[in-house]
């Protein structure tokens, strides 16, 4: 499996890597950066954790570019996208807009026209409830933060996650990716996916999968609290996995408990 390093999407588009890999986090958090040839502005969504070397090599490449950071974009609040979102606005005087602490909030289908490109607002919640996806129009091109990773799948980050409303948000992007409008998915982890459609019903299955092994799993131990119940579906459902994702298993785990209505309080 060959190690994603950011880079250039094409002419519009490109990745700044930061250096916080991890089991959640895989290579680090992409920090994409958006402008249009000869734009003397730049779009920069999720500048990620507060680390300084980090942030200046964004601002770094955003000058190489030819231009300046006129509009900061957050996916959701999740520390390793908008720990350094006051840093970055102090940085680079721009506005910050996403849902959220900290940022003006964007509508669902609001267009942001910044350093030439058409941005649109789509809003995914789900993996979190101020989750927010950005679609470049000229591309095709989904920034999809959290809601859908370059590798794997996502967690339900219970208790702000919630399933029912993660579902819904796949069926949107499904519709989006089949009509065309998406056809690539830039992740906040993990490498771009130029297959939108299937990757996006991939996830869909591998959630209808995930709650029957779940439902399977808390027949055996109906009788447990919520959290107990949890525990116990984590070691059967996600056995092996290794440990150290467990605490974020656990989280879809109780999502999908509360989607399921299963467990005692």
């Amino acid at each position: 499996m060959t190690s994603w390093k950011g880079g250039p999407l094409n002419e519009r588009v490109t990745c700044t890597l930061c250096p916080n890999p991890g089991p959640m986090t895989l290579e680090g958090t992409n920090t994409w950066i958006l402008s249009a040839p000869g734009s003397d502005e730049a779009i920069v969504i999720d500048p990620g954790p507060l680390d300084e070397e980090h942030l200046q090599q964004v601002l770094a490449d955003v000058a190489g570019r030819g231009a300046r950071v006129a509009l900061a974009l957050f996916t959701h609040g999740h520390w390793d996208h908008a720990e350094s979102l006051e840093r970055f606005a102090e940085l680079t005087g721009a506005p910050v807009r996403g849902n959220c602490p900290g940022a003006e909030p964007v509508s669902d289908g609001e267009v942001l026209e910044v350093a030439g490109l058409r941005t649109v607002a789509v809003l995914t919640p789900g993996h979190t409830m101020d989750s927010v996806c950005f679609l470049l129009e000229q591309d095709g091109v989904l920034f999809t933060g959290d809601t859908i990773l370059g590798r794997g799948t996502t967690v339900v980050a219970h208790p702000d996650g919630q399933l029912a409303a993660y579902l819904s948000s796949l069926d949107r992007l499904a519709g989006l990716a089949a009509d065309g409008t998406v056809r690539t998915l830039a992740p906040g982890h993990g490498p771009v996916l130029t297959d939108a459609a299937p990757t996006v019903q991939q996830y869909a299955d591998h959630r209808q999968e995930r709650l029957a092994q779940v439902r399977d799993a808390a027949r055996e131990s109906a009788d447990l609290s919520r959290s107990d119940l949890a525990d116990a579906v984590v070691a059967s459902v996600y056995a092996d996995v290794p440990r150290d994702v467990w605490p974020a298993a656990r989280q879809s785990v109780l999502a999908q408990l509360d989607y399921l209505d299963l467990g005692r309080p």
